[in-house]
């Protein structure tokens, strides 16, 4: 069987971009109109695929980051190397996918927090995303690179959302940080990784590298 990663590099090198879909086009995302959810809209997390191997990526996610990428493209001043954050796996799986479109590779995968609004259950998988302020969700769509600060989370990068759906990014304080509870030690103990206010955290150990490949002006596309 050929795996999802092999499947995504042959997209990578091979595949056109293709309409970009909204973050709430699968039916788990139903908001209302003040921006937030329905409480009846989430799939019961047991009817969401598992990936076969830890680190695969969902082939569907590619097209969707190009679309995105030419939709953005007079805002993304580096379109070579993009961050995907694949919400369609559970959080003790590695979903944020560093790949260097040019090279036609996959440079690293990590784990990433989602949101506490996202997964109100502590289940371990992102079932609502919002662009409310106070929601404490995860958002989808594109952003943009900020820039890189201190804060009480350590060195963090800002980010710019480019969709409606995530336009309140900045207002929310929406960022790239680190945080202890994104850890394999924490899912070998919990099952899961802990949840944040909706910013994309990751581990202590790779903050630094992830920021790196993620410069300012590249690129983060996250959707289920």
């Amino acid at each position: 069987m050929i795996s999802g990663r092999r499947r995504f590099l042959g997209l990578i090198a091979g595949t056109a971009a293709t309409a970009l879909l909204p973050c709430n086009a699968a039916a788990s995302m139903l908001p209302d109109a003040g921006g937030g959810w329905r409480p009846d809209g989430p799939f019961p997390p047991a009817s969401l695929p598992e990936p076969a191997t830890v680190g695969d990526i969902a082939p569907a996610l590619l097209p969707r980051a190009l679309a995105a990428l030419d939709q953005h493209g007079a805002r993304i001043a580096d379109r070579s190397v993009v961050g995907l954050v694949d919400f369609t796996v559970a959080s003790r799986i590695p979903r944020l996918h560093i790949v260097d479109i040019a090279g036609g590779r996959v440079m690293a995968s990590h784990l990433v927090a989602h949101g506490r609004g996202s997964d109100p259950g502590n289940s371990g998988w992102a079932e609502r995303f919002s662009n409310r302020l106070g929601s404490e969700a995860s958002s989808c769509g594109s952003f943009m690179m900020g820039e890189t600060y201190s804060g009480r989370h350590g060195r963090s990068r800002r980010l710019i959302g480019l969709d409606e759906q995530n336009d309140q990014a900045e207002p929310r304080g929406i960022v790239i940080h680190a945080a202890g509870y994104v850890d394999p030690d924490f899912v070998a103990r919990y099952g899961r990784i802990g949840r944040s206010q909706g910013c994309f955290a990751v581990g202590d150990a790779v903050i630094d590298a992830v920021l790196d490949q993620l410069g300012p002006g590249r690129m983060l596309f996250a959707a289920r």
